[in-house]
């Protein structure tokens, strides 16, 4: 089985990011960058049913100019065997995206591709429903639990109500998400062999596919301060505040 991983270079999830002064975008001026969070959770499972014995061969492709290419061997350095990058210096919106990773995954035929849910930088949680539609395969979204039985995937996703387990045919389209898994950390030694693996570009012109965004940026804000709390002198100034000011309670 092959599997096909999608991943992201986003902002690190630790860094406090700083909006630019002329609210133009956010700066990623000498900011820490690494994978998608819910990038890396697709990665790790793959990676567990690569050992598992049910994978024999993952592929991580991202898309985005040559800076890319560090969280691409940090991927292959968790365990996947190689690495594509779509090179482009524009900014494609999430149609886009998955009009080349269906460009690519027609020319591997993986037998399940694995995406985050969601990149934590524009949250749009749109490119693997889109991608599925494109190949007109199954898919499966917000997986907490994947088990692969044959040609059967099965996958428990987590809904408003509980939990959903839905039976699907591969090949097929899945979105991770966070209780999937918990990501490995990568070893010094299987960071040093991922500078050997292979890493192939590509352009997007190669795939056949125009690079568009249908989405402007007006304008980025940064979230307004907090106002500093009041002390209250007794339980029952507490309560009448809840009430009738924050009105919280009956």
């Amino acid at each position: 089985m092959k599997i096909l991983v999608a991943v992201k270079r986003v902002i690190d999830y630790n860094v406090k990011v700083r909006v630019k002064a002329d609210r133009s975008d956010v700066d990623l001026a000498n900011v820490k960058m690494a994978l998608n969070p819910f990038c890396e959770i697709a990665v790790e499972q793959a990676v567990r049913l690569k050992e598992q014995g049910i994978a024999t061969e993952i592929l991580v492709v991202s898309i985005g100019n040559k800076s890319c290419e560090e969280q691409l061997r940090t991927a292959l350095a968790l365990g996947a065997d190689r690495a594509l990058r779509i090179d482009t210096e524009a900014a494609p919106d999430a149609l886009s995206v998955a009009r080349l990773l269906a460009k690519v995954a027609e020319a591997e035929q993986p037998d399940l591709i694995l995406l985050g849910k969601q990149a934590i930088d524009s949250d749009n949680n749109q490119t693997g429903q889109m991608l599925a539609a494109l190949l007109d395969r199954p898919q499966a979204t917000f997986a907490s639990e994947v088990k692969i039985d044959g040609k059967t995937l099965q996958v428990t996703r987590e809904v408003d109500g509980g939990l959903q387990t839905l039976n699907v045919t591969l090949p097929a389209v899945v979105t991770t998400d966070l209780r999937l898994n918990e990501p490995r950390y990568a070893s010094l030694p299987n960071i040093m062999k991922a500078k050997k693996k292979p890493l192939d570009v590509k352009t997007a012109e190669e795939l056949g596919v125009t690079v568009a965004s249908n989405i402007t940026l007006v304008s980025v804000e940064p979230p307004a301060q907090r106002s500093a709390g009041i002390k209250v002198g007794s339980v029952a100034e507490l309560i009448d505040k809840l009430r009738n000011e924050a009105k919280v309670i009956a």
